[in-house]
């Protein structure tokens, strides 16, 4: 079975099967000991809006039972395992829910203490909310993607974690525990309208508090974090491989020139008119020794000069590996659950197939 176990123990929650933030948020929740139920289209009903989404790791520690949204009978179980839950995420275009029978309002009626999670990229309204758009669009429309890269370039495609899961998963884990302690206090439940757009926007705080100020300007590859200090970037080092070096404060910006061998330049860290000189000093030296040997150098250090490491090399590093960042289950590495808690933790379980009637059944036993 799957495990329950864990700070979230006893909260139930049904996942309308989506792709993007909603998988990664259900896993976390029930790494976390919350009791999901996710409800998947039966392979009679089509195939499914994407062949992979990731399953193998982010369907881990639910159930699942298949229902044909578009059937009433399967619809009227789908409502009956709503008026026991806590929650119900989804990830449907605005508007989606509703012509299914299944919007908020239908919801709530039934299970007033509902919290009924809406993940979307552009929100439930504005000129955007009924168009596609994926993890590039939304940060693009935030500011971010044209901070990163060079400026001379187009911006590089990042991994979806800034948009899909940074401003997405993350914003409806914290906006559905937020809306289930309000339920537990008050009885009422309600709507979170999760945003991909409005939770990158929050992300970005920091460099929009810095633009007032001169401390951060619209020119990539031209401030403090994205690229252009010497001593906050990426080097190549003589095998090929590369380092990060983020030594932001002046006493590991002090470790990191000693362990170059260069403490007799006399660098102003903060004259920034000095900065392509001390990159060039830096390129040059990092390109003598290989990234493990300067890893090495500076491990027991806080020059904050770390190797960048593979996908495959990441679970094997002495830091993770003592901290069983990385776990195997079913033959697959993959992460462990985060964050950690001091009383009981939670756990992995592997995902379990259960009819809607035993779902339900278990849940009103509670």
């Amino acid at each position: 079975m799957v495990a329950n176990r864990g700070p979230l123990a006893g909260i139930r929650i049904v996942e309308i099967d989506a792709i993007g933030p909603v998988p990664l948020a259900a896993t976390l929740l029930a790494d976390m000991g919350a009791d999901l139920v996710r409800v998947a289209r039966p392979p009679s009903a089509g195939p499914a809006a994407w062949d992979d989404v990731g399953g193998a790791i982010l369907h881990r520690g639910r159930t699942v039972t298949f229902l044909n949204l578009k059937d009433p009978d399967d619809r009227d179980a789908l409502l009956a395992l709503i008026d026991v839950a806590d929650g119900l995420i989804e990830g449907f275009r605005p508007g989606v829910m509703e012509r299914l029978g299944i919007g908020p309002d239908v919801c709530l009626a039934r299970n007033p203490r509902l919290v009924y999670g809406r993940m979307t990229g552009w929100g439930q309204s504005g000129p955007l909310a009924m168009r596609a758009g994926h993890d590039i669009n939304y940060i693009s429309l935030t500011g971010v993607l044209h901070a990163i890269g060079d400026g001379a370039s187009p911006p590089p495609v990042p991994l979806n974690m800034v948009g899909d899961y940074g401003g997405g998963a993350m914003f409806l884990i914290a906006g559905m525990l937020a809306g289930i302690l309000s339920a537990k206090r008050t009885g009422e439940g309600q709507v979170v309208d999760a945003c991909i757009t409005d939770g990158v926007a929050a992300l970005m705080g920091l460099f929009y508090a810095w633009q007032p100020s001169g401390l951060w300007t619209d020119a990539p590859a031209s401030n403090l974090l994205d690229g252009a200090a010497p001593f906050y970037r990426c080097y190549a080092c003589a095998d090929g491989g590369h380092v990060a070096v983020g030594s932001l404060e002046p006493q590991f910006f002090a470790q990191l020139v000693s362990g170059l061998g260069l403490a007799d330049r006399g660098y102003d860290q903060n004259d920034r008119t000095g900065w392509p000189a001390m990159q060039a000093d830096f390129e040059a030296v990092f390109r003598t020794r290989t990234r493990d040997e300067w890893a090495a150098r500076f491990f027991d250090t806080d020059a904050c000069v770390t190797p960048v490491l593979s996908m495959a090399e990441a679970p094997g590093h002495p830091h993770n590996a003592s901290r069983k960042s990385f776990v195997e289950q079913d033959g697959i590495v993959q992460p462990a659950p985060a964050p950690r808690f001091g009383g009981e933790q939670g756990a992995i379980g592997a995902p379990v197939p259960v009819a809607v009637a035993d779902a339900i059944e278990r849940w009103r036993a509670r």
